[in-house]
């Protein structure tokens, strides 16, 4: 098959690696608004540029990976679908909540897929747990943690476009928690904190998020998430029930140290792409089997608008300091 990428940035580049990798995928063409970077990560890995998103859309796609700017994705999917392509998009599917409806709708109207950039449906630990919360082995769930911790922040020119911390970041723990639970969360309450860059503040956003969610069976589901974990990249999902509790994210690389005489993480992770290296390759072999038409989609595109749901009544809980219930926010 032949596969388009559009991004040639950090997990474009990624995805372009892994993907020319595939024995399904015979044929690869990279696009990015930068031409010759695209051009670039072409001649790196011996595969085929091309100099517009038209060329691109011209080169007779059997799928289109996007991995492009944020403010693209909407536009690149509306034309994959348009054009009868499946489509596989980071997330987020759009910058905002009309943008994802309206991509949402455009593609369920298309009848073609679009698998969305979830990767910890992907990963190892929370595929186990999802299997150990549905097969009952811990019983009823009474409480969820989940973090996501950054060990630094982003650039200042990223922050005003980013969405706030519970829709660029949060928002992964928040689809996970619903992924791997299987149940919805019914009402959050949030609060943030700036301890650190003036960035964040100056854009309404804040630089520490925690919330408190509610499943519809009753389960008490707590978040917490930061741009500032200098001892490495953090992110767990810990579920505890009344049988038994487990934790998908622990391991020898988890920068965290037992007191009062632990030992200290082996070689910390560094970030996303460390940390979820083999979910991001799961992903990417799930969609070349939804071209191929082997299975289901494991991410739609209404999946990333619940998800959105939530980290949007997490960040009106946190700028109205009140509980938040989530049908507020829904369409």
């Amino acid at each position: 098959m032949r596969i388009g990428l559009a991004g040639a940035g950090r997990i474009g580049a990624r995805h372009a690696a892994a993907l020319r990798e595939m024995p399904e995928v015979d044929s690869l063409v990279v696009a990015d608004a930068d031409a010759g970077r695209a051009r670039d990560l072409a001649a790196g890995l011996g595969v085929r540029a091309a100099d517009s998103v038209r060329e691109l859309f011209e080169a007779g796609l059997d799928g289109l990976v996007v991995a492009a700017a944020t403010e693209a994705h909407a536009a690149l999917v509306a034309r994959g679908v348009a054009a009868g392509v499946p489509v596989f998009c980071e997330k987020p599917l759009a910058p905002d909540l009309d943008g994802t409806f309206q991509a949402v709708r455009s593609a369920a109207a298309a009848g073609v897929p679009v698998q969305v950039g979830f990767q910890r449906r992907f990963d190892a630990g929370y595929v186990a747990a999802r299997e150990a919360v549905a097969s009952g082995r811990l019983g009823w769930l009474h409480t969820v943690r989940s973090c996501s911790f950054d060990p630094a922040p982003p650039p200042p020119s990223y922050v005003p476009g980013s969405g706030g911390l519970f829709r660029d970041c949060a928002i992964h723990d928040l689809d996970s928690i619903r992924y791997v639970t299987g149940r919805e969360v019914v009402r959050v309450a949030a609060v943030g904190a700036n301890r650190g860059e003036e960035v964040f503040r100056r854009h309404g956003d804040v630089d520490t998020g925690a919330a408190l969610l509610t499943l519809d069976d009753g389960t008490l589901c707590l978040l917490a998430a930061t741009r500032y974990n200098a001892a490495g990249y953090d992110v767990r999902l810990e579920l505890f029930g009344s049988k038994d509790s487990v934790v998908a994210g622990l391991d020898e690389r988890t920068p965290v140290t037992g007191l009062p005489d632990g030992a200290s993480p082996r070689r910390p992770y560094t970030g996303f792409l460390d940390r979820f290296a083999d979910a991001y390759d799961a992903e990417l072999r799930a969609f070349v089997g939804l071209v191929a038409g082997r299975h289901g989609n494991p991410c739609p595109p209404e999946e990333a608008l619940e998800a959105l749901y939530l980290a949007e009544a997490c960040d009106l809980a946190r700028r109205e300091n009140r509980i938040v219930d989530v049908a507020e926010v829904r369409r």
